[in-house]
């Protein structure tokens, strides 16, 4: 966090950030861009990062399939499907949030019930319907797009679509922060359940859990933090699929260590996105290109050592 805060197109070394943090009116300046810029966003990609690595581990446990993440699921552009619409509805960061979280839940419940009705058994079977739906989600997006108004709400979309904390602030942290606390809540009390529900039906029910209501509960949760996520940074991608599989790498496939070390890894991994994104170029780099091309080549490298079996 304190690199992040010294890096941009405008650097302060070590001495003048101290300094700026302890006396902000010493360089007023240079405590707008730290206060009122940086460290909202700085914030703001902790929180995405952490949420989106923690949804991407529960929907893997949840699902016992490990190939799932919120943006395979259809959860991402569902939601984002939904900010879109409440953009050209012209609603406030309420209505987006609500849309959001619906267009989610819809995305997820269309996925699981066409794995169902396809009824074919293989771990493969949820990522094709998620691939369905995200494909159709995704062009509803582009209908959005193409009767938008042009200079006011397609930029708006295509940030969504992209991925982007510039316009984040500490307002729009804390109006999404409900959801996010509620849904990291729901999955820390569960999370010692998300390793039995991952060795299948049968077990979780030889253990004595209520398969249907613990399902459904931490698929909300999910879909809050996906949610959230989509109101706060637009979509991001790869985040909530590649972190899960490092943390599983690092302490084995137990959720109850997984779960919170993921939202480490995933805070950690798109403080260093974002940083990167508004520090390369004077340009910035839209968030969802660079996890593209950081989590393509770990998700390779993933699979290789992992030889995670795909049937």
């Amino acid at each position: 966090m304190i690199f992040a805060l010294s890096c941009g197109r405008i650097y302060y070394s070590p001495s003048e950030l101290l300094q700026t943090l302890v006396h902000p009116q010493s360089n007023p300046v240079a405590a707008n861009v730290i206060f009122n810029i940086r460290l909202p966003r700085i914030i703001g990609a902790l929180l995405v990062g952490a949420s989106l690595a923690m949804a991407g581990c529960s929907f893997q446990n949840v699902f016992h399939n490990p190939l799932v993440s919120p943006d395979i699921l259809g959860v991402s552009y569902g939601a984002a499907g939904g900010a879109a619409m409440a953009i050209l509805l012209g609603y406030g960061l309420g209505g987006t949030q609500a849309l959001a979280f619906i267009g989610g839940i819809i995305a997820v419940d269309l996925t699981v019930a066409l794995a169902r009705i396809i009824n074919q058994k293989g771990t493969l079977i949820l990522v094709l319907a998620g691939i369905v739906i995200s494909g159709f989600m995704q062009a509803l997006i582009g209908l959005l797009k193409y009767i938008a108004d042009p200079d006011s709400q397609l930029p708006s979309i295509v940030y969504w679509q992209l991925g982007s904390l510039a316009k984040v602030d500490f307002s729009n942290i804390i109006a999404i922060l409900p959801l996010l606390i509620i849904g990291t809540i729901v999955l820390i009390v569960l999370r010692w359940h998300l390793t039995v529900l991952s060795l299948g039906d049968q077990q979780a029910q030889l253990e004595g859990i209520n398969i249907g209501l613990e399902r459904l509960f931490i698929i909300i949760a999910s879909t809050f933090l996906t949610a959230g996520t989509v109101c706060l940074s637009g979509n991001v991608g790869w985040v909530g699929l590649v972190i899960p599989h490092i943390a599983r790498l690092l302490v084995g496939d137990n959720a109850q260590r997984t779960l919170p070390l993921s939202a480490f890894l995933g805070a950690l991994f798109l403080l260093i996105v974002d940083t990167l994104a508004r520090s390369l170029s004077v340009g910035e780099i839209p968030l969802s290109i660079l996890t593209g091309f950081i989590g393509t080549p770990l998700f390779v490298y993933i699979l290789i050592k992992k030889k995670v079996r795909l049937n």
